[in-house]
């Protein structure tokens, strides 16, 4: 099958969200789920500034929402593929939603630990929760609809950030930072009750194990984590795209220049805090258009989408330059869009091609090694984002011009490895989907 033959067939958003109702449900959850984490990050921000005073300290919160990811993400693949994802996904959204009550704990400076905590003891959550969905998704998607299926992840994703950082900035203003932090706990509550209901099919039986006494390694999962990192090492052409996002993230740091610019340079609400919002909502409607846009042009074509990519890196960083000398708020917004909307089309397509080249029993822990990476990569952009604005003295304009050029490296870096490596072999282009039972 030619990439214009598999675009013809690929499955459109209403048939996708139509007849497939396991889908559905899944999607609802998070889309309420992720509106209540923006109106917790808005309120996180303005918390640590309101008790710090310092933009250093929204940059040690960036870091926690991202770093212990690096350190739990191998395990919890490894957990995603040996054990029941529904039930991970349920658990992760119930501990979460009880974590974030802790917030409204917080009334003064000596408590800042206890922020740091809860953000980090969230992120590990998190770190369950995603590889466990990004395994889960070829199972309830046919293979024509993955573009499809995250395609219209992201856009929910972006549309939830959107409405989720402008409503979390007015109701911060407001209402205040606890009703922030109680409407993000009922989020992660509800899509729980919307995955319970979701039915999965049923996994193939795994080869037994030769009967031998369980190692050390074998009961706390190193040795899947060896069979893991074996299966990459035999195919370069997942590592390249797996590398996709940490790409991105080297220049991981403009999110806390959205923080920085909304209270500093363009200061809007109660410490910056609709400021701060419009700038995240930005963010999201870039996030929601980029993919969206895309896909018109690509279809399910694994060439184009690679393509895609390409292209995505060189945008994001024009549009970051273009930010980083913005005369006023309106036109910064705009910037933003832009660059995200290259963000999002790299975070997309490479979430496809992924679940299209790489074996399913793998999945779970492919996505986490994935996501360890690129939250280790984010998390030291933005500790040097935060560091050269404190201590080396750089204004966040410059620090803004720095990360803009930062997307060029990536982006030649892909544009070498899409010329010499055969991303996708023919085989894994054209193979079957894993054949899975139903659910009782």
């Amino acid at each position: 099958m030619t990439d214009s033959e598999r675009a013809k067939g690929s499955t459109g958003y209403a048939e996708l969200l139509g007849g497939n109702r396991e889908f559905r449900k899944l999607w609802t959850g998070q889309l309420i789920s992720q509106t209540g984490d923006w109106f917790n990050n808005v309120a996180l921000f303005t918390l640590m500034l309101s008790l710090t005073g310092k933009s250093e300290s929204v940059g040690y919160i960036l870091i926690l929402k991202l770093l212990p990811t690096f350190f739990v993400g191998p395990f919890a693949g490894v957990v995603a593929d040996r054990f029941n994802r529904k039930a991970i996904m349920i658990l992760s959204d119930v501990l979460r939603g009880f974590l974030v009550l802790g917030f409204l704990f917080i009334k003064s400076p000596d408590q800042v630990w206890i922020v740091y905590l809860l953000t980090a003891l969230q992120v590990a959550g998190t770190a369950f929760f995603e590889p466990a969905n990004a395994a889960s998704i070829p199972l309830i998607v046919p293979r024509r609809g993955l573009i499809t299926a995250n395609a219209l992840a992201s856009a929910s994703w972006a549309v939830t950030l959107s409405l989720g950082a402008a409503l979390g900035g007015l109701v911060t203003d407001l209402l205040g930072r606890d009703t922030a932090f109680i409407i993000d706990s009922i989020s992660f509550f509800i899509s729980a009750a919307f995955i319970w209901f979701v039915r999965f099919p049923r996994m193939p039986a795994k080869e037994p194990r030769a009967e031998k006494k369980l190692s050390f390694a074998d009961l706390t999962g190193l040795t899947d984590m060896i069979e893991g990192a074996r299966y990459l090492r035999s195919n370069p052409s997942v590592v390249a795209v797996l590398l996709v996002k940490s790409g991105w993230g080297v220049g991981g740091g403009v999110l806390l220049l959205l923080t920085i610019f909304g209270k500093q340079i363009f200061p809007l609400g109660r410490d910056g805090s609709t400021s701060i919002g419009l700038l995240y909502a930005a963010r999201g409607l870039g996030a929601f258009m980029g993919p969206v846009i895309a896909r018109l042009f690509t279809g399910s074509s694994l060439r184009t989408m690679r393509h895609a990519i390409t292209i995505a890196f060189f945008v994001s960083s024009a549009f970051y330059l273009m930010f980083a000398h913005s005369p006023h708020l309106a036109v910064a917004a705009l910037c933003v869009m832009g660059a995200h909307a290259g963000g999002s089309i790299q975070w997309t397509f490479s979430t496809t091609l992924l679940q299209m080249s790489a074996e399913n029993r793998f999945l779970g822990r492919v996505f986490a090694i994935e996501q360890a990476l690129v939250m280790l990569v984010i998390s030291a952009s933005t500790y040097l984002t935060g560091w050269g604005i404190d201590r080396a003295g750089l204004s966040a304009r410059q620090m803004a011009t720095l990360l803009g050029l930062a997307f060029i490296i990536p982006g030649l870096m892909w544009l070498i490895a899409e010329r010499k490596l055969k991303i996708e072999s023919e085989e894994a282009e054209t193979a079957p989907i894993v054949t899975v039972e139903p659910a009782d």
